[in-house]
């Protein structure tokens, strides 16, 4: 996708956003040993993380650059270009699958969501870190123009925003079990498992 590409090669290679916190998240969730999927890999940093903490990990994004990024910071890593919701996987391939601060960027959350169920296995684990839009963001940007004007800029690449309750219907229509959802310094960092 050309805006992706646009945006990666603007990118300064540098850690993700809360990187430690989400790492120790992700680590934290997984079964030792478990084959992971990160979406929307991005540089590699939590597919370098995920293989040197043991686990096997493969990473996709919609953004050449990005992969590139990613080629060099793990070469033992496999790394597939791909379209936003289509994934080169059979069904039941991984025992987990990681969302780190993807979900927001994604036109169709449905649609990946249910093609990342396909392709973990059945009670297979989903990992989402995602903005929380929370009741307190909330009243502030309903009480300033200028803060809602900035904080939904119409040029971002954020295209989703996210409650608790909003991101507990999306994953329950896609076919997951009842997540498991905290909020931390505007952040919210999920797990639930594919029925």
């Amino acid at each position: 996708m050309a805006y992706f590409e646009r945006l990666w090669s603007e990118l300064p290679d540098t850690p993700p956003e809360r990187f430690q916190a989400r790492r120790d998240f992700l680590i934290a969730s997984l079964h030792p040993g478990s084959r992971v999927l990160d979406v929307g890999c991005g540089a590699g940093w939590f597919c370098e993380a995920l293989e040197a903490g043991g686990f096997e990990a493969v990473g996709v994004d919609v953004a050449g650059e990005a992969i590139r990024r990613a080629r060099e910071r793990c070469p033992s890593v496999e790394f597939a270009l791909v379209a936003e919701h289509e994934l080169p996987y059979a069904d039941g391939s991984f025992d987990a699958a990681w969302l780190g601060e993807t979900l927001e960027h994604v036109q169709d959350g449905i649609a990946l969501l249910e093609e990342i169920h396909r392709v973990i296995k059945p009670g297979g684990r989903l990992i989402v870190t995602t903005p929380d839009h929370g009741r307190l963001l909330r009243l502030r940007l309903g009480l300033s123009t200028r803060a809602f004007e900035e904080h939904f800029e119409p040029r971002s690449d954020h295209v989703r925003f996210f409650t608790q309750r909003t991101l507990r219907t999306l994953l329950e229509t896609c076919g997951y079990g009842e997540p498991d959802i905290h909020a931390r310094r505007g952040c919210l960092f999920l797990t639930t498992a594919a029925r």
